[in-house]
């Protein structure tokens, strides 16, 4: 919806706003840990997270608050355009939510997000054959490719509307209409979800075999044994 008022309104409910950097992080911090063996523990229990996260959206898509379901912000590329070439003409049209391209940025991500963690968890079970195995990394790579182009959006919507987007992701608050106010934040749900992803993360370290939690005290204790016999010499 368009929205023309300088007052803002409650748009971003909590539980997107804790999936959003709950996703940035389990993305950035995978990313980190993909070609390190003595944080691949690290590396699978973010996957996980990024794929629980990711059904976590789908599903709040359909039921969520209203500027997080799918129909409040999924538009057509006849849209997508027409907000592109306002841009391009120093004519942005505001949106409360997402806007029409933002909403397909958010779609790219989901969907690559979901490619990745499916090809990861296949990897991680031997279910590809050895020639896949690329595919995994691929898709992350795309997936960054797609951070990237959110991130340049955020900054030229921001920039374009003189509206900080990023902190609209911290607050839940945006300019808009008093219509448009989403009311409750559904604080609840976004505590039942970041409790979800803590017991998750303490029952994938808990569950791991001993030797992944002891592989860092171990290159530790080599590297250390290492130096001394240099010292010796």
């Amino acid at each position: 919806m368009r929205g023309t008022s300088s007052s803002t309104v409650r748009v971003w409910d909590a539980p997107v706003r804790i999936f959003h950097w709950l996703l940035a992080l389990s993305f950035a911090g995978a990313w980190l840990t993909a070609e390190s063996e003595r944080w691949h523990l690290l590396h699978i229990t973010l996957g996980y997270t990024a794929g629980g996260l990711v059904l976590f959206r789908l599903l709040w898509g359909g039921v969520g608050s209203r500027w997080a379901r799918f129909t409040g912000f999924v538009r057509g590329p006849g849209a997508v355009w027409a907000y592109v070439s306002g841009l391009l003409r120093a004519q942005p049209v505001h949106f409360t939510g997402h806007n029409p391209a933002g909403g397909w940025a958010v779609l790219a991500l989901l969907t690559g997000m979901a490619a990745t963690v499916g090809l990861g968890w296949a990897i991680e079970f031997e279910l590809l054959p050895s020639g896949l195995d690329e595919a995994h990394e691929a898709a992350a790579s795309v997936v960054l490719g797609v951070v990237g182009v959110h991130v340049a959006g955020v900054l030229v919507g921001s920039w374009a509307h003189r509206e900080n987007l990023v902190r609209a992701m911290f607050t839940g608050r945006k300019r808009g209409q008093p219509e448009d106010d989403i009311g409750s934040s559904r604080p609840w749900m976004a505590a039942l979800l970041l409790a979800l992803v803590l017991a998750g993360w303490a029952w994938q370290w808990h569950s791991a075999p001993p030797g992944a939690m002891a592989m860092g005290l171990v290159d530790l204790v080599s590297n250390q044994d290492d130096d001394h016999d240099d010292d010796d010499d």
